[in-house]
C-alpha cells in the first residue's frame, strides 16, 4: 500500500464568504471556500480546488485580466499571490489589517487594495508592468474619513474611484494630471456599496447601502486628461542688483501668470461632475421593511447593473436610465456577493447564510449552476461500491449525492427532520439508506430519486448509527436513547428483530462485508463489543469486554476481524471467530490536540480526553485509517501497530483548537481577549454589551472546532475522504510524487525500453516499463502496440505482471481518448486471466482494480450515451425529414401529370 496521498478536492462546501469572480473567458467561477479556493468549470461541469491553503478564511479575491495571477487576502490581512498556471503561492504579503476590496487595473500594470480609510496601489508583477518583484508599492491615498468599501478603475487605468462608509466617493489619479485633482462626490445618505466607471468615459455610477443609485456625468472626456508638466522657468538676465524687492517681484509675476492660465474662462477642459439622476431601488421591495442593498455588479459593455439585497432578492437594471429588466428572489438570506461574466449573460450569486452558490442566466431565466452545501456540519458519508458517487448526511437533516468526477451535488433529499447520523450505499448501487435522530431510517431509490421505504421502531428512538448487509436485504440501526438494535427487511419493509443486551447507547454497528454473511458487530458506551448473527440465531450473541467506552467498530474487507476504537484512545483488533484480541494500537499521542479559546488547561492536558471516533480499513485490509477529535488523520499498519503517516487536514486558524498555544498577547488578567466581542457598527444589528463572550450560539456565529466525524477509503483504493468541519476533503494518490520501481534491474532504462519498441518486441518493452513503473513511459509503450498485436502481447506476459497491467489500463481509461483501444486490452486481459483474478479476489488484491475499472467504464458509458443518443435522434430526424420531403415531391409530380393540357 502506497501513501503518497495528496489533497485533491473539496466537496460539501461551495461558498463561505468573500467575493466571487469569473475567469476572463467567462466559463468558470472562482469561489472562496473557507481557507481554500474552488474553481467551478461551468462549461465542462467540473469543480477543482486549488492546492493552496491559507492560515485564515479568504474574504477578498481578484484575478488579473489575463487570468494568470490571483491575489487572495484572508481575514487577518495576509495576501497570497497565486499563479493560476502552476497553482502555487508565489509570494505572501501582510497588510496587517483586513482588506475590504482588491482590484487589478485594466492594463494589468497595477492593483489597488482598500485597507481602513486608505487605498494602496501596487505594481502588478508580469510582462505588462516590467516588474517581477511582487507587491512594490507605488501610491497611497488617504482621502477618506471612514473605512473604504469599494473601488473601480477607469478604462485607461489612470483614475481610481473609491467609495467608503463616510457616504462619499473619492476620485484619485494614479499619475499627476494637469486638469485633474482629487475629487469628492457626495449626495448619498448611507455608506457606498459599489461604484462603477463607464467604459471609455469618466462618467460614474455609485450605489449606497440604502438602495440609492446616483448617476454622475463628467464634464470632459477621458481622452482629454493631460499629464502634468512643470511650468517653464523664465531665464532672468544677470543683474547686479542684490535687493530683495527685485527677487520677490519676479516670483510674484511667475505665480500670477500661472494663476491667470488656471483661471482662464476659455479653458474648456476643466473637470467637474454633475449628478444627472438619483434612483431609489429599495422602493421595489416596499412590502419588506429594513431591507438593505448588500452587493452590486456592473457590466460596462451592456450597461447592465445587478443589485443584491438582504432579503435574498436581486434586480437587473439598465443604465443610465435605470430601467427595471428582471428580478428574482433566491432565498430569504442576504446576497453577499455578485459577479458577472465577460458577456454579461451569467450572474454568480453567493449567500453566506446558506452557503449557496448560484449562476443565473437572466436572459433565458434558467439556472446554469445551483449548488448548496450542508447548512451545518457534515456528520457522515459513504462511497458507492464503484467509487463513482458519494452520499453525505449533515446536521441540517439533508442527504446529498455527489459525483466524485465532477464534484457537483446532483440530488438532495429533505425527508428527514433532524440530524443525519449514518448513511450507507447498497452493494448493487440501486439504493441508499440513512438514519436520523428523528427516529426514522429511510431508503432512497437511485433510479427515480425518491424515498421508497421508511423504517420506524415501535417506540420513538433516536438512531445513532446504521448498517446495511452485503446482500442489501437487511438494515440495522442502533438507538441512542433506547439501548437496542433494530433489524428490518428492505424487501417487505417490516421490523424483523429487536436485539437487546447493551446497557448504554449503541454508537456504531457494522455488517460483515463477506458475501452471504449476516454477521453483525456493535459497540456501545457500556464498554462492550457484541458479535451477532441476528438472522440465524436471533438475540444470541457473544460479548467482548473493552477497556473503555466503545466509539466505533469496522470490519476488515475479508470479514475475519474487527477493529474497535475506545474512549481511552486505543484501537483494538479482535478475531471474529475466536473472539480473541489479536492486536492493539495506542494512538492517543498520535491524535494530537489543540487548545481552544475557552480551555483553562493546556493542549497537552486536554489530549488525555481525546479519542478516535472513526475507523476505516484500506482497500486491501493491511492498514487502517483513524481520525477523531483533532485536525490529524493517522494511517496505521494493522499488523505491526505502527504509525505510517499522519495527515494534517487543515491549518485554518479561523477554527478553534487548531493551535497548541494561545498567544500571550491575548491573555490578560480578565481572561482571553479572543472571547471579548467588539460592538458592530452600522446596520440594524443590535448593539451587544461590551465584554460579552463572542459567538452567539442562537445566531450560529460561534467559532467551530476542527473535527473529523467520518473517514472512508474509496473502494478503488486510489483515494480516501474525510468529513470534517470545513467539508468533505478528498485525498488521492499522486502518481508523480514517488519513484516506486517493481523488480528493477540495472539494464532497464528509458532508452532500452524505446529500443525494444523499435524492434517491435512488445512484451519485453511492456515488462521493462512495468518494472520501471513510470506512468508516462508505460502509456507510451501501451499506445505504441498495434491493436492486432494486443492479444499476443497479453498472452506473452507472465502472470506476475497482469495485475499491474490491468491497474494501469483501468486507471488510464478515465482520461484517455482511445476508448476502443483500451477496451481491446481489457477484453483480452479478462479473457486470458479471468480464472487467475477469481483466485486473487479472496485475498482482496484485485477487487480495488476491478472496482476502478467498473467506475471508469460506467463513466465512459454515461458520457458516450448522451452523445450517441443525440446523434441517433438527429439521424432519425434527418431521415424522417427526407421521407417527408420525398413524399411531398412525389405528390407534386403526380399533380403535375394529372393536370389536363400538360404533356409532351
Amino acid at each position: 500500500m502506497k501513501f503518497a496521498f495528496k489533497f485533491s478536492n473539496l466537496f460539501g462546501t461551495v461558498y463561505r464568504k468573500g467575493n466571487l469572480l469569473f475567469t476572463p473567458d467567462g466559463n468558470s467561477v472562482i469561489s472562496p471556500v473557507g481557507n481554500r479556493i474552488t474553481i467551478y468549470d461551468l462549461k465542462n461541469n467540473k469543480s477543482s480546488t486549488l492546492p493552496v491553503e491559507g492560515r485564515f478564511n479568504y474574504v477578498t479575491l481578484d484575478l488579473s485580466p489575463n487570468g494568470c495571477t490571483l491575489i487572495a487576502v484572508n481575514e487577518e490581512g495576509e495576501a497570497h499571490l497565486i499563479s493560476m498556471v502552476s497553482r502555487r503561492v508565489i509570494h505572501k504579503y501582510r497588510f496587517r489589517r483586513p482588506v475590504s476590496c482588491l482590484r487589478f487595473s485594466p492594463d494589468s500594470k497595477h492593483f489597488a487594495a482598500c485597507k481602513d480609510n486608505n487605498v494602496f496601489v501596487f505594481k502588478a508583477p508580469g510582462l505588462y508592468s516590467g516588474e517581477f518583484n511582487p507587491f512594490i508599492m507605488e501610491r497611497v491615498f488617504h482621502g477618506s474619513f471612514d473605512e473604504t468599501t469599494c473601488m473601480d478603475w477607469s478604462s485607461d487605468s489612470r483614475v481610481l474611484a473609491v467609495g467608503s462608509k463616510d457616504m462619499t466617493t473619492k476620485l484619485y489619479s494614479l499619475e499627476k494630471l494637469a486638469n485633474f485633482k482629487t475629487y469628492s462626490l457626495g449626495s448619498h445618505t448611507d455608506s457606498v456599496v459599489a461604484c462603477f466607471f463607464e467604459k471609455g468615459s469618466l462618467d460614474l455610477t455609485t450605489v449606497s447601502r440604502n438602495g440609492q443609485v446616483c448617476v454622475w456625468e463628467c464634464s470632459i472626456d477621458i481622452d482629454l486628461l493631460r499629464p502634468w508638466e512643470p511650468p517653464a522657468k523664465k531665464t532672468r538676465e544677470e543683474t547686479h542688483s542684490d535687493s530683495e524687492d527685485d527677487v520677490d517681484t519676479s516670483r510674484a509675476e511667475d505665480s500670477r501668470a500661472v494663476e491667470e492660465v488656471t483661471a482662464d474662462p476659455t479653458n474648456s477642459d476643466k473637470l467637474f461632475y454633475k449628478r444627472v439622476a438619483r434612483h431609489y431601488l429599495c422602493d421595489l421591495v416596499r412590502e419588506q421593511r429594513d431591507v438593505k442593498l448588500t452587493s452590486a455588479a456592473y457590466h460596462k459593455e451592456t450597461h447592465i447593473l445587478i443589485t443584491g439585497f438582504s432579503n435574498g432578492s436581486f434586480f437587473v437594471h439598465e443604465l443610465p436610465e435605470v430601467n427595471h429588466i428582471h428580478s428574482l428572489s433566491i432565498s430569504d438570506q442576504q446576497i453577499s456577493s455578485i459577479a458577472l461574466n465577460s458577456t454579461g449573460d451569467w450572474i454568480a450569486l453567493g449567500c453566506i447564510g446558506l452557503g449557496q452558490l448560484l449562476v443565473w442566466e437572466w436572459q433565458s431565466e434558467t439556472y446554469v449552476m445551483k449548488q448548496q452545501g450542508h447548512f451545518n456540519n457534515m456528520t457522515c458519508f459513504a462511497y458507492s461500491p464503484d467509487g463513482q458517487y458519494i452520499v453525505t448526511g449533515g446536521e441540517d437533516g439533508k442527504v446529498k449525492l455527489w459525483n466524485t468526477s465532477t464534484g457537483f451535488c446532483f440530488v438532495t433529499f429533505h425527508e428527514h427532520t433532524s440530524s443525519i447520523s449514518g448513511v450507507q450505499f447498497s452493494r448493487n448501487r440501486k439504493f441508499i439508506i440513512s438514519a436520523s435522530l428523528d427516529g426514522t431510517v429511510r431508503a432512497y431509490d437511485m433510479t427515480r430519486y425518491r424515498n421508497f421505504r421508511t423504517f420506524t421502531s415501535p417506540r420513538p428512538v433516536q438512531f445513532a448509527c446504521v448498517a446495511l448487509d452485503s446482500t442489501g436485504e437487511f438494515v440495522a440501526a442502533g438507538g441512542h436513547d433506547v439501548f437496542e438494535i433494530y433489524l428490518w427487511s428492505i424487501k417487505i419493509g417490516r421490523l424483523l428483530e429487536i436485539l437487546t443486551g447493551h446497557e448504554g447507547p449503541v454508537v456504531s454497528v457494522a455488517f460483515s462485508p463477506t458475501p452471504a454473511s449476516t454477521a453483525l458487530a456493535s459497540v456501545s458506551w457500556d464498554k462492550t463489543l457484541k458479535l451477532w448473527n441476528a438472522v440465524e440465531s436471533g438475540s444470541s450473541h457473544e460479548t467482548i469486554q473493552l477497556t473503555a467506552d466503545g466509539l466505533c467498530v469496522t470490519y476488515r474487507p475479508n470479514g475475519e476481524e474487527v477493529a474497535v476504537s475506545t474512549l481511552d484512545g486505543q484501537i483494538t483488533f479482535f478475531h471474529c471467530k475466536t473472539s480473541q484480541e489479536i492486536g492493539s494500537i495506542e494512538g492517543r499521542n498520535d491524535l494530537g490536540s489543540g487548545r481552544s479559546d475557552t480551555d483553562l488547561i493546556t493542549a497537552k492536558k486536554s489530549l488525555q480526553g481525546k479519542a478516535f471516533t472513526s475507523l476505516c480499513y484500506t482497500a486491501d485490509g493491511t492498514c487502517i485509517l483513524a481520525g477523531g477529535q483533532s485536525k490529524n488523520v493517522c494511517i496505521y499498519n494493522a499488523r505491526e501497530a505502527l504509525l505510517l503517516k499522519k495527515f494534517e487536514i487543515t491549518q485554518n486558524r479561523s477554527f478553534d483548537a487548531v493551535d497548541d498555544f494561545i498567544n500571550r498577547r491575548k491573555m490578560t488578567e480578565f481572561g482571553n481577549m479572543a472571547l471579548v466581542e467588539e460592538r458592530e457598527e452600522g446596520g440594524n444589528v443590535a448593539i451587544r454589551l461590551p465584554g460579552v463572550r463572542s459567538g452567539d450560539m442562537a445566531a450560529r456565529a460561534f467559532k467551530p472546532e476542527v473535527r473529523v466525524s467520518c473517514l472512508q477509503f474509496s473502494p478503488t483504493g486510489q483515494a480516501w475522504a474525510a468529513a470534517t468541519t470545513e467539508g468533505l476533503l478528498i485525498y488521492s494518490l499522486d502518481k508523480g510524487m514517488v519513484f516506486d520501481p517493481f523488480q528493477l534491474e540495472q539494464d532497464i532504462t528509458p532508452n532500452s525500453i524505446r529500443k525494444s519498441l523499435q524492434e517491435e518486441d512488445w512484451a519485453k518493452a511492456l515488462m521493462m516499463s512495468l518494472k520501471l513503473n513510470e506512468h508516462d513511459l508505460i502509456q507510451e509503450v501501451v499506445e505504441s502496440i498495434r491493436p492486432v498485436d494486443v492479444e499476443l502481447t497479453v498472452r506473452s506476459l507472465p502472470e506476475v505482471y497482469m495485475e499491474r497491467t490491468l491497474k494501469f489500463v483501468a486507471s488510464s481509461l478515465e482520461s484517455t481518448r482511445h476508448v476502443e483501444f483500451y477496451l481491446i486490452w481489457i477484453q483480452h486481459m479478462l479473457t486470458a486471466y479471468g480464472p487467475t483474478f477469481q483466485v486473487h479476489l479472496k485475498q482482496a488484491q484485485v477487487m480495488p482494480i476491478l472496482l476502478t475499472l467498473q467506475k471508469n467504464l460506467t463513466k465512459k458509458y454515461e458520457e458516450l450515451a448522451k452523445i450517441c443518443d443525440f446523434n441517433k435522434y438527429t439521424l432519425q430526424y434527418i431521415r424522417k425529414l427526407g421521407e417527408i420531403r420525398s413524399s411531398v415531391k412525389a405528390q407534386e409530380d403526380m399533380e403535375v401529370e394529372t393536370v389536363p393540357g400538360i404533356g409532351v
